[in-house]
């Protein structure tokens, strides 16, 4: 079922476990996560931001797939739209069926970050979508940004950040960034920084990066308060590498199995990373009715 992205990470929040923001640009990468979830018994949040929508996951294909996937499932399911600053494209897409916008203003200065996700909040939640913000800046791996403690977020302006915006969840900047890392390095992340936010803020975290972050990284990141994990570059990287492995092991395979190689290597990360994050067997099935579990 389709639902507000608030409801998920409130819950995850209250139960202390991570939920999966995989970006999907496919059919079949929307269907790999979606399936994997309802098997793990777990809440998902399928993804995709406007780069890709722009190339490929076009948001009048994907809003309607999402929208009929979710439905043939028992397992609450977000729609969000990643990463962006642009009033237009959130205000669309809202309008369109997301269930929840990340309007990223982390590279604004401070006061004009403040001021834009606040009118985004209003706009949303007039709309029955929840809102994501940025404080600190996630950059990329390729700059060495994860190095540099000026972009982390600090707990005193957070709270007053999120007292102002009303925001639903807050991605914190502390010690990942997007796409590859160099060859052999795993991001040192700011545990004790994110603790004190966790504690400060008392509210759904996000963890942006989560691609080649470790999976020790990323349990231990839950543990300390982190609810959302977002993942696309590790996830798009699955998804090619299926495709290659089965094209090795069968040089004559057609597109159609080749798809369907990259669909079952997608599902198979989405269950193994559910695991990690604490999120599985969250729902008990009672037929076609489920109930949330409390354990």
């Amino acid at each position: 079922m389709l639902v507000n992205m608030k409801s998920i990470v409130d819950e995850a929040d209250r139960m202390n476990y991570g939920v999966m923001a995989i970006n999907s640009v496919n059919m079949e990468m929307v269907r790999a996560g979606i399936e994997a979830a309802e098997e793990e018994r777990s809440p998902l949040i399928i993804q995709v931001g406007p780069g890709q929508m722009a190339n490929l996951g076009h948001k009048e294909e994907i809003v309607p797939l999402v929208k009929e996937l979710a439905e043939r499932v028992r397992v609450p399911i977000a729609l969000n739209l990643d990463h962006t600053g642009d009033f237009d494209v959130i205000m669309d897409c809202i309008r369109a069926g997301f269930t929840n916008v990340m309007f990223d203003g982390s590279s604004l200065p401070y006061e004009e970050n403040l001021k834009k996700t606040a009118l985004v909040v209003a706009y949303a939640h007039a709309n029955n979508c929840s809102v994501e913000a940025e404080l600190g800046h996630v950059g990329q791996a390729v700059d060495d940004d994860d190095y540099n403690l000026d972009l982390y977020t600090d707990p005193s302006k957070a709270k007053e950040f999120v007292e102002q915006t009303g925001v639903d969840a807050l991605a914190v900047a502390i010690g990942t960034a997007h796409g590859n890392y160099p060859k052999g390095r795993v991001p040192k992340i700011d545990f004790d920084r994110l603790k004190e936010l966790k504690e400060t803020l008392n509210m759904p975290l996000v963890l942006h990066g989560g691609s080649g972050s470790g999976e020790a990284n990323v349990h231990k990141a839950v543990e300390y308060g982190i609810n959302k994990i977002n993942v696309a570059t590790d996830a798009f990287s699955i998804a090619k590498k299926s495709m290659l492995d089965a094209l090795a092991d069968d040089p004559d395979m057609d597109y159609v199995h080749m798809c369907k190689a990259a669909e079952y290597g997608v599902k198979d990360f989405v269950k193994a990373y559910i695991k990690n994050i604490g999120s599985n067997d969250r729902y008990i099935f009672e037929e076609k009715a489920f109930v949330k579990s409390n354990e």
